[in-house]
């Protein structure tokens, strides 16, 4: 229902084969490119501020280009890059034989290795620069590089002054410039080491350079830059001498899926990505382990590789419950799991009466929850169930008018109903989505237009347990004043002058803020907090709970958001921050 935005996803392509053989094969000089745009479509769930693509070229002689870079803001990006693409390879077409083969030399259509990525961005920066993949040049070949990733970095304030404390004097404070330019200092000290190990062994010239191209250990370079950092990533890069990696952070905090055969290796954010593009079962298809990288060299070798000791599992949980496509053959399991395991709640405050109930979602990412939900509800009941499309999303209307009323009342219409498919006053009406966060199109929208059916009750469903602490690995939720849960907690304790709770909470133990209540009094106050003054029909909530979150999604355990066990002390730390930040606010 409230747009989430999530970091960001990523896509790999190294071609294994000459190109040549793709074109015979596949009858296309650009197979690469074509298989590079379908994983970014694929994938556009994942980022609509901006994309970029970069790649590699092996072949191609000095005093021409071999790396190349595309970047485009807004969500139509993608579809903007590889026009332009497109427009080169028109160019290209309409050369003479000789032109034609020299400028096709030199083109991204001469590339082996090619790598994507779509943005959301979750630390308020914007504008081109921000847009990965991000390039250090070099005119050594092997010293340039080029990364992007999904990732949240927690600790950038320590990172940045670790540099400047090594002379260095980064241009901007912000994880992906930090990372670059950390990564790209280690890669020079690779290419020193190579360097020296050459001139040992009496080699000259550009036989060197050679030396340096084919025995760059990526390894070295992660193990050196990433044990700096903490927080959640899957980062990818590539080198201009022909090396790609793909690197998942030592909790295993953010996905990475990868493929590989005689052809290709392929790495996307998402499973289902890969499987459709190559068309492969999900079982062909291997996860990247926590701390785990995977390499390829410049010579087409293939290294799993374990960069940094695993900490633990602690994956994303709300990856299942709402960023990952539901196309994925486990996502698909684990969202009706959540929608059946709300059966037995849903009906308590119905107080079983299906037969008067009609039972709906909240489009779109909703309605596999909403499946399993009723297959719970007949389980259990032994009854029929009445399924009605209650709500239908709209187009996202363009909010022109900037005083505020109104704007919130067109902002309000993003949503919409169909009247007449339940009897007023004599039927319930449940309605589910995949989560609850800052409550504001509940307020705003949801609660008044299903209200406007005339319900004898409404009772809203989350197949998320509820949303209590911020985010900081790449979900953009980092306010905790934002978060409905979070104002209930506080609204209590200050209603009941818990002071001390409030004392403990600064010192340090945040989660002391919820101890006192349970879920069912949260519930009320986050009603209370929500619910329209003008509103008729009287409302309950349904959260899911934490161990049936867990028994859903069995081996994706991470659940910081909604119990404050940061896996990392990044996260704890700015956490913490959060909670005197609005401290500070209150007192101001």
């Amino acid at each position: 229902m409230e747009e989430l935005r999530h970091e960001c996803g990523v896509a790999l392509i190294r071609l294994l084969k000459p190109l040549s053989y793709y074109k015979e094969r596949y009858g296309d000089v650009a197979y690469g490119l074509n298989k590079l745009y379908l994983m970014m479509e694929k994938q556009h769930n994942r980022g609509q501020e901006g994309a970029g693509i970069a790649a590699v070229s092996l072949d191609t002689p000095p005093g021409q280009e071999y790396m190349f870079r595309e970047r485009a803001e807004g969500k139509d990006a993608i579809t903007e890059i590889f026009r332009r693409i497109e427009k080169r390879r028109l160019e290209i077409n309409n050369c003479s034989a000789d032109g034609a083969a020299e400028k096709s030399q030199s083109s991204i259509f001469n590339s082996q290795l090619l790598m994507g990525h779509l943005r959301y961005s979750t630390t308020g920066k914007s504008g081109l620069q921000f847009v990965h993949p991000f390039l250090r040049r070099n005119n050594w070949r092997a010293r340039n590089l080029c990364l992007c990733g999904n990732f949240n970095m927690t600790n950038i304030d320590e990172v940045f002054t670790m540099l400047t404390r090594q002379g260095q004097s980064p241009r901007i404070l912000g994880d992906a410039y930090l990372m670059l330019e950390l990564m790209g200092h280690r890669l020079d000290r690779e290419v020193e080491r190579l360097y020296q190990e050459a001139k040992t062994a009496g080699l000259q010239g550009t036989n060197i350079t050679q030396h340096i191209d084919n025995h760059i250990e990526m390894g070295n370079v992660l193990r050196s830059t990433m044990n700096c950092f903490d927080g959640g990533y899957v980062m990818c890069g590539l080198t201009g001498s022909g090396e790609m990696f793909a690197m998942r952070d030592p909790w295993g905090i953010r996905p990475a899926f990868y493929y590989h055969d005689n052809e290709v290796v392929v790495v996307a954010s998402e499973r289902p990505v890969i499987q459709t593009c190559f068309r492969l079962e999900a079982d062909a298809i291997s996860e990247l382990q926590p701390g785990e990288a995977l390499i390829v060299r410049r010579d087409g070798n293939i290294a799993m590789e374990q960069i940094l000791r695993q900490q633990g599992q602690r994956s994303c949980s709300f990856e299942r419950i709402y960023f990952s496509r539901g196309s994925d053959r486990d996502i698909y399991q684990e969202r009706k799991r959540l929608g059946q395991q709300l059966a037995e709640p849903i009906l308590r405050a119905i107080d079983g009466d299906v037969a008067h109930t009609v039972f709906s979602y909240i489009p779109n990412t909703a309605e596999v929850a909403f499946h399993g939900m009723t297959e719970g509800i007949r389980r259990l009941s032994h009854q029929e169930v009445r399924t009605e499309k209650v709500v239908w999303k709209d187009i996202k209307l363009r909010t022109f008018i900037t005083e505020g009323a109104q704007r919130n009342d067109l902002a309000a219409h993003v949503y919409d109903i169909s009247y007449g498919c339940l009897t007023p006053h004599k039927d319930n009406l449940v309605v589910i989505d995949d989560s609850i966060v800052r409550g504001t199109t509940l307020r705003e929208s949801i609660f008044r237009m299903l209200d406007r059916l005339h319900p004898r009750k409404i009772v809203m469903v989350s197949s998320a347990p509820q949303i209590r602490y911020p985010d900081y690995y790449g979900i953009d939720m980092s306010r905790l004043e934002e978060l409905c849960a979070f104002r209930a907690a506080m609204a209590l304790l200050h209603e009941r002058g818990m002071t001390d709770v409030v004392e403990a909470a600064r010192r340090g133990n945040l989660r002391a803020i919820y101890e006192p209540f349970t879920v069912e009094e949260l519930n009320r106050k986050i009603v209370e907090i929500l619910r329209p003054d003008d509103m008729q029909s009287p409302v309950e909530l349904v959260f899911q709970s934490i161990e049936g979150l867990h028994e859903a999604c069995p081996n994706h355990q991470g659940d910081w958001y909604f119990t404050g066990h940061y896996p990392t002390p990044g996260g704890a730390r700015l956490a913490h921050r959060a909670f005197m930040n609005y401290l500070n606010k209150q007192q101001s």
